[in-house]
């Protein structure tokens, strides 16, 4: 059996508040994880039956069904690790929310370090053969050392260009928009130039010798992608 990857792991991430959970997704995926997201109980209910998830961030506080009767009614549903969200910080609240099946418990405001953590101890409890390693052609992106070899040699590459080597590599095949690469890799609040995508490609380009551009292309008009 292959080791799984992030990429096979799947998030729900359930929260009546949008910024919350664009926040946490977007932070999720940059890391490599398949996320979902759901905005309601009932919603959450729904995704889960359908995408299995690995790992649900519940929030407690949200209108109509709130995160105690979701935690209930999911872990009854599914077999899952449920991280619960709340404004609140009272031993009583985390007490019910832990008898409910709830197996992690953090309060808002927090930070998305620690949110990454807990995840990513819940994953690894869960599946101990996961793989920091992802082979992609002759690439080879290694997340616990954080580097990625070409043709087994090890590429020398700032966290920047990393991070953004990895989402085309992870993106095989698919063309992505300066747009999204300026999203997933400088986030959301970069306000820089868009002309700052085209320099790290350059930058990877020289890193690579990829000098006729068949491994990093450039889709005129719309932004690059990475043919494996």
């Amino acid at each position: 059996m292959c080791p799984i990857t992030k990429e096979q792991i799947n998030i729900l991430v359930v929260d009546d508040e949008i910024s919350i959970v664009n926040f946490i997704k977007m932070g999720l995926e940059s890391e490599g994880y398949r996320v979902y997201e759901a905005f309601n109980g009932n919603e959450a209910l729904e995704l889960v039956e359908k995408i299995n998830p690995h790992i649900v961030i519940l929030d407690v506080m949200m209108p109509g069904m709130d995160g105690y009767e979701a935690c209930s009614r999911i872990k009854k549903l599914v077999k899952t690790s449920v991280i619960m969200l709340t404004a609140k910080d009272e031993v009583d609240d985390l007490v019910k929310g832990l008898d409910l099946g709830a197996d992690d418990y953090m309060s808002k405001p927090f930070s998305f370090k620690e949110l990454l953590a807990r995840i990513n101890a819940r994953v690894r409890n869960s599946f101990p053969e996961l793989s920091d390693v992802i082979k992609i052609g002759d690439f080879t992106i290694d997340d616990g050392a954080h580097e990625i070899k070409y043709s087994d040699k090890v590429l020398e590459l700032p966290p920047t260009q990393y991070n953004l080597l990895r989402f085309l590599l992870v993106n095989n095949g698919l063309v992505l928009s300066k747009s999204q690469i300026l999203e997933k890799v400088w986030g959301y609040d970069f306000n820089g130039e868009e002309n700052i995508v085209e320099v790290y490609i350059r930058y990877l380009r020289d890193k690579i010798e990829d000098k006729d551009h068949s491994i990093i292309k450039t889709v005129r008009g719309v932004g690059y992608k990475v043919v494996i």
